[in-house]
């Protein structure tokens, strides 16, 4: 053979008249007999006898009842040809043009989302208990605060509203920005499908299908439309999201396959007969509704923190009613304006909207980072998580095979780079598969694999022979060479001129070393032939080399493990690999090798071994292999009743249980659509550090919601106390407008959190409550002092008109405890320290060591000249106050620095004291709960489900992510009885054809 021949795809591995048992025996392989066993047909399906249609097409005119009536139609029994006829279509698909007509008559293939009304998301901030408190409020300035010849509260009334509007303006300003950024990240992940058109098989958004293309799937694919099989090779459908069902349907050629539900196994193809809302899926959903997983423990929180400051506020408004108007006998719109300054003050109405605008930034800026975040409570839960299990493949490492250079094995008189060289020559350099990708790939230059020889015949690797073989001409020598490369066992027999008992026995070492480190052996042997025969017998093959194939880590894994244990969150691997590969890719990595095959997770730990319980094994282990996808789910739930929060990495179709069953479940960067429906967080790089990164940014966001949540406590009880103390004592009537003026200062200010810049946690996070109440009362009531004492020095002393040469209108001693310039001192004091007190609740160390953000410096900056020239320049007719001097302003000023510098102190006390006790007692309950637990009913996932009314209330704050999720499918459920399915399945076609028949493609 003269001409060089190209590269030949694979073939059949055997002849057709050769038996495989002597195939087998000749090749020494026991369990080519098996091969026999893979059939793609499933006998017994033939059984059914298909139907004839008995209607004509252009007659269809049926009503509701008929369509039931199985002696007309039987959509689930006659011949595709006739479902071909109803929809005017062919196996070949639809042309573009009458795909693009169809989609005009039937509409996009999803279901229709009722888009929310702008004004009434603007609306929903004011839609909470908070803020019904204020909105109570602003009626009784307006409809309560009459008679004693004095006119309604306008002010007080347009200030409130100024306030609920300012807050809901900026709060639906950054959750609609982030809204939609997270949305459009989303978008870029829209379900996929494979559709035939004009003859061409292409991928397409399933949002364009329409009734008559041809679909295929494969196993991993979320089914994007109804459809009929028209081809079904071992097809298996899992249609869990529809009827609840456990375990997966197998389908033969003429089934009906319903939208949403997900290829467990095989491959099929067929015609769409149903799209969007005519779905089995979309009409379920229009009866039974979406269900809603939004509400949640966020919503708990903001319940609890609101019910605090609710009934802090509510326990001394009741004590004013009591001392002012039984005890003082106060006149009636007296007593209601300090009620009303409790009420405007008190309540942290900016809460929602800083906890939601918080999250919406948060969500934005996680997606950054390549993680998109699908269920909004998942930010909290991710920066609580204690283990994160992680597949090797893909995450771990690269999922490219390499070769490992520094392993190679030589047997003769070749070098490595020879060996590497010779088996690059017997690899494809297109249409390579993955071993000759890693084999071309360690030339460096790919041009290599080709440079001076000629290719004269080429074998690629098929299943029976399992070796590729290369025969060339040396274009230096013009010699004829032939190069093999492939298994060990089929290398070695085919070997003759070295193969002695030493280098068998090296060979059989060095295999066993290679297999130990969980490393794959891939033998080469050369030869040289006599003559210009290609196909001629060469002077036999000696073995020169064996290498080493292995899927390295990824250079940034070993670090991003490292990182991730700094945060106190243990990494286990979890792969389907074999135990040796784990081992060695935990070595490599510096996760350690107490690897445990999945079976222990049957069988438990094995007699003689240190583990009493099978708990204690799997929280030793650094990882576990040859693991399926139950044993994914196995390890979640164990995890989780020995108290942990567990996050779990996917990205296959089996993955969704484990996913749905870990606290957070991650669909990895290239994972399948049913990984990202099951998932809280997608991602969209590959690698472990974009988890990390995503853990990293949670606990940030989560840092931010918690020092807010201090602070506005904090901030409620000062208020609250301070102002009834010096009511109950001084009968002190400070003006509600000017708290209205210190919470929209603060207000403004406090919306910068959300991109504050803070530390994250070195260990996981979690809500505790009882801290946050205690850090409260703690910087409530050392700021109540500090304004009570300054009080009592103005009125008791003279010390401030001596030594500074300040005055008041009063004089001296005869100070009017309601001294218009009084007011304006108390209003500035209370604006500086209030707000000053965010810098010590945001930092873990001293106020000075963590730099703020310079959003929050700036607003608070902004702020305090607003409160300083408001303090010397105001002299508002229609509130109680009057404009002071600069010297009073100065003398504030410094008299709120002396009194914040100890906050720092009173934080570090209270870590030592208090907090020190709440946390010793978290300890033992969760030690006392996980003992309970390893006996008990292991600990689950938080439901997202409202607990009771008043959290459901706070639902709004964390739907914004739920919309933007449901506009490209993630997250959609509905349960519907399994013998529904084949009642509505009569129907979808006929109605499709009726409409076809409405708009026919061609004039009839």
């Amino acid at each position: 053979m003269s001409q060089p021949i190209a590269e030949k795809e694979a073939g059949p591995p055997a002849q057709p008249d050769t038996p495989v048992e002597e195939k087998s025996e000749s090749n020494g392989v026991s369990e080519e007999p098996e091969k026999k066993k893979r059939e793609y047909k499933d006998f017994g399906h033939d059984e059914v006898k298909a139907t004839r249609m008995v209607l004509i097409c252009a007659q269809i005119e049926l009503k509701a009842d008929d369509l039931y009536d199985k002696e007309k139609v039987d959509l689930e029994t006659i011949v595709i040809d006739d479902v071909f006829t109803l929809l005017q279509c062919t196996d070949q698909g639809l042309t573009s043009e009458e795909a693009q007509r169809r989609l005009e008559i039937f509409g996009p293939n999803k279901l229709e989302n009722e888009e929310q009304n702008a004004f009434l998301q603007f609306l929903s901030f004011m839609w909470n208990p908070l803020s019904w408190v204020m909105e109570a409020a602003a009626l009784v300035a307006i409809a309560l605060s009459n008679g004693e010849g004095r006119a309604p509260d306008w002010q007080d009334f347009v200030g409130i509203v100024t306030l609920l509007l300012i807050n809901s303006g900026i709060g639906f300003y950054e959750e609609r920005g982030a809204g939609n950024a997270v949305k459009a990240l989303m978008d870029s992940l829209a379900p996929k499908a494979k559709v035939k058109r004009d003859g061409t098989w292409s991928e397409v958004e399933s949002s364009i299908l329409v009734p008559g293309d041809m679909i295929s799937f494969k196993i991993g694919d979320i089914v994007p439309a109804d459809c009929r099989l028209t081809e079904a090779i071992n097809v298996s459908i899992d249609q869990a999201a529809l009827t609840g069902e456990s375990l997966p349907v197998g389908k033969k050629e003429a089934d009906q396959c319903f939208s949403g539900s997900t290829c467990k196994q095989g491959e099929a193809e067929g015609v769409v007969i149903s799209t969007g809302a005519n779905t089995f899926f979309g009409r379920a959903a229009s009866l039974v509704g979406q269900d809603d997983d939004s509400t949640g423990h966020l919503q708990k929180i903001l319940a609890q923190i609101g019910t605090f400051c609710l009934v802090t506020i509510g326990i001394f408004v009741l004590a004013e009613i009591f001392v002012l108007y039984a005890g003082f006998r106060w006149s009636y719109r007296s007593g209601l304006d300090n009620i009303l300054v409790l009420l405007i003050g008190g309540i942290p109405i900016a809460m929602p909207t800083v906890l939601s605008v918080t999250l919406a930034v948060g969500a934005q800026q996680l997606a950054k980072h390549k993680a998109i975040v699908t269920r909004i409570t998942a930010i909290e839960e991710l920066a609580g998580v204690t283990i994160l299990c992680s597949d090797k493949t893909g995450t771990l490492t690269t999922n490219k095979l390499t070769i490992d250079r520094s392993t190679i094995k030589t047997y003769g008189p070749f070098s490595a780079d020879d060996v590497i060289l010779l088996s690059a020559y017997a690899s494809r350099t297109e249409n390579q598969d993955a071993i000759d990708a890693s084999v071309v790939g360690a030339l460096g230059d790919v041009s290599r694999a080709r440079a001076g020889i000629k290719l004269l015949d080429f074998k690629p690797f098929n299943p029976v022979d399992k070796r590729t073989e290369i025969t060339y001409r040396e274009e230096s020598s013009g010699k004829l060479k032939r190069v093999t490369k492939g298994m060990t066992g089929i290398i070695i027999e085919l070997c003759t001129r070295n193969k002695t008992d030493e280098i068998e026995n090296r060979l059989e070492a060095d295999v066993e070393e290679f297999a130990a480190r969980g490393l794959r052996a891939l033998a080469v042997a050369y030869e040289e032939l006599d003559g210009d025969d290609p196909e001629g017998e060469g002077n036999g093959f000696e073995l020169i080399g064996l290498l080493a194939i292995f899927d390295p880590p990824r250079e940034d894994t070993k670090q991003t493990i490292d990182d991730a244990m700094s945060f106190g969150v243990k990494v286990k691997m979890v792969t389907g690999d074999q135990l040796a590969i784990a081992k060695e890719t935990g070595r490599r990595l510096g996760l350690g090798d107490h690897m445990y095959p999945a079976k222990v997770l049957k069988d438990g730990p094995p007699p003689g071994s240190k583990f009493r319980t099978l708990d204690e094994m799997i929280m030793d282990a650094d990882g576990f292999a040859g693991v399926f996808p139950e044993h994914k789910f196995e390890i979640v739930k164990r995890l989780q009743g020995l108290g942990h929060l567990c996050a779990m990495t996917g990205d296959g179709a089996n993955d969704a249980p484990a996913l749905s069953r870990a606290n957070v479940g991650i669909a990895v960067e290239g994972a399948t659509d049913a990984a990202r429906g099951a998932a809280d967080i997608v991602l969209t790089e590959p690698g472990l550090s974009t988890i990390v990164h995503a853990i990293r940014g949670s606990r940030v966001i989560f840092q931010r919601m918690r020092n807010y949540a201090i602070y506005a406590c904090a901030v409620t009880i000062r208020i609250v106390v301070c102002f009834a103390i010096l009511a109950f004592a001084y009968r002190f009537q400070f003006p509600p407008f000017m708290v209205l003026i210190i919470a929209l200062l603060n207000d403004g200010t406090i919306m910068t959190l959300s991109v504050d810049r803070v530390l994250p946690s070195s260990t996981p996070d979690s809500w505790d409550l009882a801290e946050i109440f205690a850090y409260a009362v703690a910087y409530g009531i050392y700021l109540t002092a500090s304004t009570i004492i300054l009080v009592v020095v103005i009125l008791q002393s003279s010390f401030f008109q001596d030594k500074f040469g300040v005055n008041l209108n009063s004089p001296p001693g005869q100070i009017d405890h309601n001294d218009k310039q009084l007011h304006m001192i108390i209003y500035l004091q209370v604006a500086i320290i209030s707000q000053a007190l965010i810098f010590v609740t945001r930092s873990h160390s001293f106020f000075f060591m963590e730099r703020p953000s310079y959003a929050l410096m700036g607003a608070f900056c902004l702020a305090q000249l607003v409160s300083s020239i408001i303090a010397g320049f105001a002299d508002w007719g229609f509130t109680n106050i009057q404009s002071i001097s600069g010297g009073w302003i100065g003398i504030v000023w410094v008299w709120d620095i002396v009194w914040f510098l100890p906050l720092d102190l009173i934080k570090f006390g209270m870590k030592a004291t208090v907090i020190k006790w709440l946390r010793e007692r978290h300890v033992r309950a969760a030690t006392a709960a996980t003992k309970a637990s390893s006996e008990g009913v292991p600990l689950t996932r938080t439901q997202s489900r409202a607990a009771s009314f008043n959290e459901s209330l706070y639902s709004n704050r964390t739907s914004f992510i739920r919309r933007a999720a449901r506009k490209v499918g993630f997250g959609q459920k509905v349960r519907v009885k399994a013998e529904e399915l084949s009642r509505f399945s009569s129907i979808q076609a006929q109605q499709t054809g009726q409409v076809l028949a409405r708009h026919p493609s061609r004039p009839s």
